[in-house]
């Protein structure tokens, strides 16, 4: 990828860990208050004043528009070339959308501004909107990751090929978003492909820059 922007540290270097927790002391334990869940991957702080959530990539689906990385070809910056693996999250700056790969197309977290999803205002009031506003890309112009920079926690971490900045290779743990309450209204100043899971609405809560929409299971 050619831009990217994510609040974590880790993802500039090779870091290969079994189970991580970011923001906390140590990953949720079981009932007996000393073994960590075995089925999480990667956990953020949880408490219930968090008001941070994770920002996916920037990148685009369109080659050239507006940045030199195609997520539908792996073809990029400096050459790189790889597959784009189903379960890859991004924020698409062509069309300014939150999206994930499903059965090797991309999948709209989104919405289509004629059809909109269900979306809150700043005073959690539904609006109806016609377009998207624009996204500075200027806040990720220049920055360039490194040609290591990549994170693979879990099994085999050392050896997966997998393109991505941040790589979880176990098959059988699972990364837990963070959570926040009512982030449309927490989050002062969500950046857009922002991901949290909203503890008031129990639901998977994306930001695009203009919009917050919410997704039940």
């Amino acid at each position: 990828m050619k831009k990217f922007i994510i609040t974590l540290s880790i993802f500039y270097a090779e870091a290969l860990f079994s189970q991580v927790a970011i923001g906390k002391q140590s990953i949720t334990k079981l009932a007996d208050g000393i073994t960590n869940n075995p089925n999480v991957s990667l956990e953020f702080y949880d408490s219930s004043d968090n008001a941070k959530g994770i920002v996916a990539p920037w990148v685009s689906t369109v080659a050239d528009n507006p940045v030199i990385y195609n997520s539908s070809t792996g073809a990029g910056y400096r050459g790189m070339q790889g597959t784009v693996v189903d379960g890859t999250i991004i924020f698409d700056l062509s069309d300014k959308k939150m999206k994930y790969r499903k059965n090797g197309v991309w999948f709209d977290l989104t919405g289509d501004p004629a059809f909109p999803l269900i979306v809150k205002d700043a005073s959690n009031n539904n609006v109806t909107f016609t377009q998207f506003n624009a996204v500075d890309s200027s806040l990720q112009d220049g920055k360039k990751e490194l040609e290591n920079a990549k994170s693979a926690i879990g099994a085999n971490g050392a050896t997966d090929t997998t393109q991505g900045i941040l790589v979880l290779t176990d098959t059988n743990k699972a990364m837990v978003l963070p959570n926040v309450a009512s982030p449309h209204l927490t989050i002062q100043n969500p950046s857009p492909g922002m991901m949290v899971y909203d503890t008031v609405k129990k639901q998977l809560a994306v930001y695009n820059g203009t919009i917050w929409s919410f997704w039940k299971p």
